[in-house]
């Protein structure tokens, strides 16, 4: 049942104000066949608007079912719509990129009733195109468009149909087609209401109620006519409660989905386009961060080969004209000092000596320039650098000086190749020497490859091969209970007093240098760098997320009466900004993985063509992908909002 007392609805326009419904009372059973009828200004539209709860009064009382309905909240009345209420639309407001069947089973989504004896594919077949239910609205005529709105209207059971000039767009057999379909739905139970210029479409009906200027001037009833309405056949709500219905979490949440998705195709191009940003973005963060990690991981596996706890000694070497001034400097590390400071000066567990120099190495025919570096048997263990083929040389052989010599890995593939370069003899320009051993992998550092070198006795490089006087720096590893900083003033200041370095120059007659301290500082500028490259990176997922919120923005402005047409079917305001998240989210997520692949892509080839060390980690994967989903989120709500707070009149007149 209708009810209605003084009704009164008003509007600002131009300046001034509108008195669309001056005090309009009226009463309809459900069961009534109406014709609202009069002239454009009249009022009749907007009282079918009120009447169909897609706008509500400036003053007055509504009751639709013995509930007052005047005052509700704009969600309490989209339910109460979609229970009770069925539209048809002049202009059919059929969704184009949805097939027929689509757009009759469209309602359902919101109101969630899919148990329904009369199913979209039963409405096809009842209003009689069953045969065109996989058409879109642009292959079928006016006619059959609007008989699939009028299915669309009756797929949710309503107990009333409410037509606005349902054939004022058709032709003469199509308007009578029409006509047809709305008698015999009301023959069949359903209380239906028609606004209308037509005076043959009123005759069609048992009451004629004419308005003008916001009045009704006549509520004319007439004869009925043809069959007395018999129990319901396609209205399956007429005698069921005022249950709520809503659909289930997960399957609303799959036909969003669906929604979006199918949304997001409709729009090819320009779904592409907008996915374009995000891809761009997510790409860059995973091979940024790829390389960033990658870096730091070959920094820390060069830092490792340094040593814990360990300090380096060198003599300040004084310069003239570039030349540095060694012999004869007060300030210099003798071979006797390496047993002296391991044996006299505290917290010290090992020290290693080293000298270091060029020398052109030759095997059989080939021959290659490398690094020469003397050192003592600590070296292995101050510096991690344990020979993972052969062995390394004995304290005995170091102290014969004996010509033996390990290699690392770059001077193993250029003198030998494939072959097993232990037990093999080399010239050192052009002494003779046996490779014992192969150093473990360090890499390269960017200017130096640390695997180009070989390593030898230190009185073998000093005596032998380099023709070196004193040794060039010490490694010297603390036992952990003195801290480095105090064993290195330490060894400084016992070196001096040993060399009888002047007071005035001790402090600076010996360089110390915490390898600890250049670890965490490399460490820490490693790091830095990562999170730069990852920033810079994000930048561009943050412009691909503006350009998704300005794609979206002009989506819901070209689908304003899409929108409108969603909410006049049921859907409430948070109903749209669902959907419209969702679309952002298939373009978010899906351009989040595109990038994803591609990222990956460029990151292999930076490690394959370039040579660069990349390291991709699940966290960065996690990150990007959670990072896009963001940026659709924060970028899709405005746009979403938007859509949300339009009001269901003014987005169906929207042009």
């Amino acid at each position: 049942m209708i009810e209605i007392h003084n009704l009164c609805k008003s509007y600002s326009h131009g300046g001034g104000t509108v008195h669309a419904l001056s005090n309009v009372s009226l009463e309809i059973a459900p069961d009534e066949f109406v014709a609202i009828m009069g002239r454009s200004g009249s009022g009749k539209s907007t009282l079918l608007q009120i009447l169909g709860l897609l706008d509500v009064p400036t003053s007055g009382s509504y009751r639709l079912f013995g509930k007052e309905v005047a005052h509700l909240a704009e969600d309490e009345l989209a339910i109460l719509r979609r229970q009770t209420l069925g539209f048809i639309f002049q202009q059919f407001h059929l969704l184009p990129r949805l097939k027929a069947i689509d757009n009759v089973g469209m309602p359902l989504l919101y109101s969630g009733r899919t148990g329904l004896a009369h199913s979209p594919e039963r409405l096809m077949q009842d209003v009689g195109l069953a045969d065109r239910a996989q058409h879109r609205p642009s292959e079928m005529s006016g006619g059959q468009q609007q008989r699939v709105a009028i299915a669309r209207s009756l797929v949710n059971a309503p107990r009333i149909l409410l037509a606005d000039e349902p054939t004022g767009n058709l032709d003469t057999a199509s308007q009578h087609d029409i006509l047809e379909l709305l008698t015999q739905m009301h023959q069949q139970g359903l209380g239906v209401i028609v606004v209308t210029h037509d005076e043959e479409v009123a005759e069609r009906t048992h009451r004629i109620i004419r308005m003008q200027d916001g009045e009704i001037i006549s509520d004319k009833r007439q004869a009925r006519r043809g069959a007395v309405p018999v129990s319901p056949r396609i209205n399956s709500g007429a005698n069921r409660g005022d249950e709520q219905a809503s659909p289930s979490r997960g399957r609303y949440a799959l036909e969003l989905f669906k929604e979006g998705y199918r949304a997001v195709l409709a729009n090819k191009l320009r779904s592409a386009l907008s996915m374009l940003g995000i891809t761009i973005g997510v790409a860059s963060v995973i091979a940024m961060l790829a390389l960033g990690r990658g870096a730091q991981e070959s920094i820390e596996s060069q830092l490792k080969s340094l040593g814990a706890n360990v300090i380096v000694l060198r003599p300040n070497v004084a310069r003239v004209g570039g030349v540095a001034q060694e012999t004869g400097s007060p300030a210099r590390i003798a071979f006797e000092d390496i047993a002296w400071v391991r044996e006299r000066i505290p917290g010290v567990r090992a020290v290693a000596g080293n000298v270091t120099g060029r020398g052109q190495v030759s095997y059989a025919n080939r021959n290659w320039n490398t690094q020469i570096q003397g050192v003592t048997t600590d070296y292995a263990t101050i510096r991690s650098a344990t020979p993972f083929i052969g062995r390394m040389f004995t304290a005995k052989e170091a102290q014969q000086r004996a010509r033996v010599a390990l290699a690392g890995l770059t001077v193993v593939r250029e003198l030998f190749g494939s072959e097993n370069p232990v037990g093999q003899f080399i010239k050192i320009n052009k002494v003779n020497f046996q490779i014992i051993g192969v150093m473990p992998e360090k890499g390269g550092t960017g200017y130096r490859d640390q695997d180009d070198v070989i390593v030898i006795p230190l009185q073998t490089a000093m005596y032998r091969l380099l023709g070196k006087q004193f040794v060039d720096s010490l490694d010297i590893e603390s036992d952990g209970v003195v801290n480095l900083d105090d064993l290195g003033s330490a060894v400084q200041r016992g070196m001096s007093t040993r060399h009888r370095v002047p007071v005035s120059l001790q402090e600076d007659g010996y360089q110390i240098m915490n390898l600890a301290d250049i670890r965490s500082a490399v460490s820490a500028t490693s790091e830095t760098m990562s999170a730069l490259l990852a920033a810079i990176a994000a930048v561009s997922l943050l412009v691909g997320g503006i350009g998704i919120m300005n794609i979206m923005l002009v989506s819901v402005t070209e689908r304003t009466r899409e929108i409108g047409l969603r909410k006049a079917v049921g859907a409430r305001s948070k109903d749209i900004l669902f959907q419209f998240l969702v679309e952002t989210l298939a373009v978010s997520v899906s351009g989040g993985i595109l990038g994803l692949m591609l990222g990956v892509a460029i990151s292999v080839g930076m490690s394959t063509l370039a040579g660069w060390s990349t390291s991709i980690s699940g966290f960065s994967v996690l990150l990007s992908v959670v990072f896009s989903v963001f940026v659709g989120l924060v970028f899709g709500i405005y746009p979403a909002r938007k859509a949300a707070l339009l009001n269901p009149i003014q987005a169906l007149r929207h042009e």
